[in-house]
């Protein structure tokens, strides 16, 4: 049996529903007996509050404690929702890089997979992607997110996609034994296998890593094909600082925009850049609206910083297949204001933690 609710919980990213408003309706439907996953409804007997009272808006999630660490050993099935029913289409499971422990899952429901596909669309046509052209996406793939939205994207696009696959967990395994010459090794592997596509492919959009941005850049071949036929690089994964960011947009690849992308498995979507930012202005992230909240904040007070300062980013989730609310990244950023229709902060200039409880952050290839 499906069970109806509020109709604003099947809202795509363009209906302009107001946040406060979906998010009321988002805990009612995670936390009614009859529609909320198992995971919530076990859990909610061990909350200091009552969900479907006292969340009345987006800034009522940082009420909850940070769970995500509980994703690590959650059963797959018990993070659907009931109220789906028969209904429900799990596309695939994901789970985080495992960095600082083991990885934490998420699921992918057809409706959130066709919602977060709109939503980076748009923000790539804002960019002025074109349509049709070839992609090479270089990302992992598997039980990875990024490599599913950059796919989507791609289709959503009307252009055919070529992908190659990387491992991150085994380089930052590599890269913490202090085997830095396998790591160097891996990478000529990822950008022999670039090589022989762009070589070979008409690539309108590329898709890769800073560090094989960056790697790209050593090789003339490579470098004299994306500027002369690349018409768009996505970077994403690590993060990239403000004078890589300026070099390469202004100097190594002058001809080719580059779009950032920031996501995460917790998010369970990418952000785009915000259009229209040169290689000299700070790189911006807005939220998703009514889905992906950011806010940025002190990590010893947990006090929201002011705008222009750095801080924690803290991320919430909220849709009709999942519910991540208040999740600690291991990222900080500039506190920004968001674009206009969009709730929560904008983040700036992301970079990551140097630690997570006492363990090193390993960026490597990815």
């Amino acid at each position: 049996m499906t069970y109806e609710f509020p109709t604003v919980l099947d809202a795509g990213p363009s209906d302009d529903v107001d946040p406060d408003e979906f998010v009321r309706a988002a805990m009612r439907w995670h936390f009614d007996p009859a529609t909320g996953s198992r995971y919530w409804l076990d859990r909610a007997d061990r909350l200091a509050f009552d969900p479907r009272q006292d969340v009345k808006g987006v800034d009522d999630l940082m009420l909850f404690p940070d769970l995500a660490d509980e994703l690590r050993d959650v059963p797959v099935a018990d993070l659907i929702p009931r109220g789906y029913g028969n209904d429900a289409r799990l596309l695939n499971v994901f789970d985080s890089g495992g960095t600082t422990g083991a990885p934490k899952r998420v699921v992918q429901l057809d409706d959130w997979m066709r919602h977060s596909t709109e939503q980076v669309d748009k923000r790539l046509r804002d960019h002025g992607l074109p349509v049709g052209a070839q992609w090479l996406t270089v990302a992992p793939t598997g039980p990875h997110l990024v490599g599913d939205v950059l796919r989507r994207a791609a289709e959503s696009l009307g252009g055919p996609g070529l992908g190659i696959d990387m491992d991150p967990r085994w380089v930052k395994k590599l890269v913490a034994a202090g085997r830095s010459d396998e790591v160097e090794s891996y990478t000529d592997h990822l950008v022999e296998q670039c090589r022989r596509i762009l070589l070979t492919q008409d690539i309108g959009v590329l898709a890769a890593t800073t560090p094989l941005l960056e790697r790209f850049a050593r090789e003339d071949d490579l470098l004299e094909r994306i500027n002369g036929s690349v018409q768009a690089i996505i970077w994403g994964g690590t993060h990239m600082d403000p004078d890589t960011r300026h070099l390469l947009g202004t100097e190594v690849f002058p001809d080719v925009p580059l779009i950032g992308m920031y996501g995460n498995t917790m998010m369970l979507t990418a952000l785009l850049e915000r259009a229209g930012l040169s290689a000299s202005e700070p790189c911006v992230f807005d939220p998703v609206s009514p889905y992906v909240f950011l806010s940025v904040v002190d990590p010893d007070t947990g006090d929201t910083v002011e705008v222009g300062e750095r801080g924690q980013v803290i991320v919430s989730h909220v849709s009709k297949s999942m519910l991540i609310p208040n999740n600690a990244e291991r990222d900080t950023a500039v506190r920004m204001r968001p674009a206009d229709g969009q709730a929560g902060d904008a983040v700036a200039d992301v970079a990551p933690v140097p630690t997570v409880k006492g363990e090193t952050v390993i960026e490597g290839v990815y």
